[in-house]
């Protein structure tokens, strides 16, 4: 598999008060094309920083940060964002507000039919087409995280990153999106990399998962493969004892392997 992101010896610092404070340090992974990742550890590890690096929205103190044979120099419409918050624009309906990204990207080459059908697109594969005229305030938390999915995608970026797009749902709407989500993966091939607290999310959703220290001077504790196969139905690994053994390796590393590598 060709590697899509490439991130080298990457450390990332900030001026406070009190001096420098350094969040990553000696950060390598690489993440191939068509591959899912999530970044798990505990609160104030980093993951979400990493991920800002990888987006564009933060520069690098130290190292070398790739996208597709190209340096991340900032945001570009090759790396979408999804976050916790929706971040949807509340005068805008949905399709408005996954065409606006759309008309950002491509208008400069298509007409407005061609936006306009990208737009539907986008919006079908997350199964929102009925909802294309609301505004976010008609709609449930779960359908504003899937018309973000959605605004996303219709950038057709090579890699999708998550910071955690399902924290804020209940455990059936999480459930339901986390499905949603494997199917859309597997029809467009995406890339990805998620930030995630869930260890079960993790296991469900992943080929590898990035296991990162406690910060501050965090670091890549581990990284583990899930050898699942695909396609993923979370009823049948619910009595798979490979599901369970990976979990449980999740789980060590945070509450134990994660305290000698603090010590």
């Amino acid at each position: 598999m060709k590697s899509y992101v490439r991130i080298e010896n990457v450390q990332m610092s900030f001026e406070a008060k009190q001096g420098t404070f350094v969040a990553l340090k000696d950060i390598n992974l690489n993440i191939n094309r068509g591959e899912f990742i999530t970044l798990i550890g505990h609160s104030g590890c980093g993951k979400s920083t990493l991920l800002n690096l990888i987006a564009g929205l933060l520069m690098p103190t130290n190292g070398i940060m790739l996208c597709a044979g190209r340096e991340i120099a900032g945001p570009g419409p090759d790396r979408g964002v999804v976050f916790q918050n929706h971040s949807l624009l509340p005068w805008l309906t949905c399709f408005d507000n996954v065409h606006l990204a759309v008309e950002r990207v491509f208008g400069a080459t298509e007409n407005r039919a061609q936006l306009q059908q990208r737009t539907r697109e986008a919006l079908a594969l997350v199964h929102l087409t009925h909802a294309e005229h609301k505004y976010p305030h008609e709609i449930s938390g779960g359908m504003k995280q899937r018309v973000g999915i959605a605004r996303a995608l219709s950038m057709q970026p090579k890699v999708l990153l998550m910071d955690e797009p399902f924290g804020a749902l209940d455990a059936l709407t999480r459930a339901h999106l986390q499905d949603e989500l494997m199917k859309i993966v597997a029809s467009t091939n995406s890339t990805v990399a998620m930030v995630t607290h869930d260890v079960d999310e993790a296991v469900l959703l992943s080929d590898r998962i990035v296991m990162m220290s406690n910060g501050p001077a965090a670091i890549i504790g581990d990284i583990l493969a899930v050898d699942l196969p695909r396609p993923r139905d979370r009823l049948a690994l619910a009595a798979d004892p490979r599901y369970h053994r990976l979990r449980g390796q999740v789980l060590e590393f945070l509450y134990h392997r994660q305290l000698r590598l603090a010590a």
